[in-house]
């Protein structure tokens, strides 16, 4: 429900409480007069009904019934009842003090008056005396007067205590409303205060910044909207990062293409050099021929790493050629363990290759899946400072290769979990973070992706997924 709706189903109730409660007050003054009228006029008239008895009557009363009768009367607002002859002649009273005592006649006002001001009504009430005369007469003939004396509400002040009621009420019904606009308008100004925060935020360059969407009205499509806009900022700053990314990497890869000629050349040229110096000096000097062997060795490890860190840099800065062959995954691992024996028995590293019997050939680019068994063995060499176990298994199932390679090595943290396979990101001195990163393209241009798990301290997990490339058709 809007905003708009709120407001108007608010003001209308407003409106019918009002007019309900008003109606209210009105009808309980009215029924409170028309009751006090009833009231006053059986009074009278079974008054004027004993006074025409007494009238009429030849014989002399000798108790007066109106003293008794009183005292149901008085809370009909009846204060005194006299009953009075042509003669003038109070013949019955609710005083009996007065039976006996003549009034002028002439001086009786005949109808409902106000009393003299010498009655006063009751201390402490509203009730104001007024004096009723009414003559009585049967057929032609005048039989006397009725003289009745009242304690009535003030008609002023029944409609003053009516009107302060309704003003009350008035008051109260607004207040009311009030109190609810301001609730309602602290509801939606509290979001929107806090919207302005988050505003401030994104401004400032916060991206990662929410608003609950507490509602269905116009806040809650605003803080809608708001996360909706978010979003598409983060999405275009995610774009202008794999730009920028991008871009780096292309000039990377100029680069790359453009000194890859000029340092290998140099380099197979210190490694052709090497060889033929190590048979010089193990001819001029026997006796040195082991630490010749060392000395030569290492210099030739060290041409072959600076050599495959341009090779690294090459492959990804240029596009994948795939050239896919049917070849057994164990084929593969042999020739990547041929290479890397030496440097594993170095650092006390033994790898346990446990495949599936019923594993079917691979069909892939058997060079660019040799160098991802490179850089899977290599790290989790690595990562086994002291030596260790290192396992590969592989099992085909529901058309999917699933490589794994588990180390025991130092694991890796939560937070470089998530970037381990980005570009140029690496724990090592020495590496330059680009052999995950063209791993992860190499077997993500077979169709496939990589899983890593790790926990620090007891070791990695990596997952190779490959689909069946012969079956999926894939070239």
């Amino acid at each position: 429900m809007n905003l708009n709706a709120k407001l108007v189903i608010i003001m209308l109730t407003l409106l019918v409480l009002a007019m309900l409660t008003l109606f209210t007050l009105n009808q309980v003054s009215q029924n409170k007069l028309v009751s006090e009228i009833q009231e006053s006029s059986t009074a009278i008239s079974e008054i004027l009904q004993k006074s025409v008895e007494d009238l009429t009557s030849e014989t002399e009363v000798e108790y007066s019934y109106l003293a008794d009768y009183l005292k149901d009367a008085r809370r009909k607002g009846i204060n005194e009842i006299n009953i009075i002859n042509t003669e003038g002649e109070i013949i019955d009273s609710s005083d009996p003090d007065k039976i006996g005592k003549k009034r002028d006649i002439k001086k009786l006002e005949k109808g409902l008056k106000a009393a003299p001001p010498g009655k006063k009504g009751v201390v402490g009430t509203s009730l104001k005396p007024y004096n009723l005369v009414v003559p009585v007469i049967v057929g032609d003939e005048q039989l006397g007067y009725v003289e009745i004396d009242l304690l009535l509400d003030n008609i002023r002040e029944i409609q003053h205590d009516n009107f302060a009621r309704r003003l009350m009420a008035t008051c109260f019904i607004f207040g009311l409303g009030t109190v609810l606009i301001i609730f309602l308008a602290r509801r939606y100004t509290h979001p929107i205060q806090r919207l302005v925060l988050k505003v401030r935020k994104v401004a400032d360059g916060d991206l990662s910044v929410t608003v609950p969407v507490e509602s269905s009205d116009e806040i809650g499509e605003l803080a809608a909207s708001f996360n909706e806009m978010v979003a598409q900022l983060r999405e275009r700053q995610n774009l202008e990062e794999r730009l920028r990314e991008a871009e780096h990497l292309s000039r990377v890869g100029q680069l790359a293409s453009g000194i890859a000629h000029e340092i290998r050349n140099p380099l197979n040229y210190i490694s052709l050099a090497i060889d033929h110096l190590k048979d010089e000096v193990r001819s001029a000097c026997p006796d040195k021929q082991a630490d010749v062997d060392k000395i030569a060795e290492t210099i030739k490890e060290e041409v072959r790493k600076a050599n495959y860190m341009v090779l690294n840099f090459m492959n990804y800065g240029r596009p994948l050629k795939l050239r896919r062959t049917h070849v057994a995954y164990g084929d593969i691992i042999e020739r990547a363990l041929t290479v890397l024996q030496e440097k594993l028995d170095e650092q006390k590293v033994t790898v346990r290759v446990e495949l599936a019997p019923d594993l079917p050939p691979l069909y892939c680019d058997q060079e660019l899946i040799r160098n991802c068994l490179f850089n899977f063995i290599t790290n989790g060499a690595q990562a086994m400072p002291q030596g260790g176990t290192m396992t590969l298994g592989a099992r085909f199932s529901d058309g999917i290769f699933r490589l794994t390679f588990a180390d025991q090595g130092v694991g890796i943290s939560p937070e470089d979990l998530e970037k381990i396979l980005q570009p140029y990101f690496t724990t090592k001195e020495a590496g330059i973070g680009l052999g995950l990163a063209i791993t992860d393209r190499i077997i993500r241009e077979h169709g496939g992706r990589i899983d890593i798990e790790s926990t620090p301290g007891k070791g990695t997990l990596i997952t190779v997924l490959l689909p069946d490339g012969a079956k999926s058709g894939i070239e």
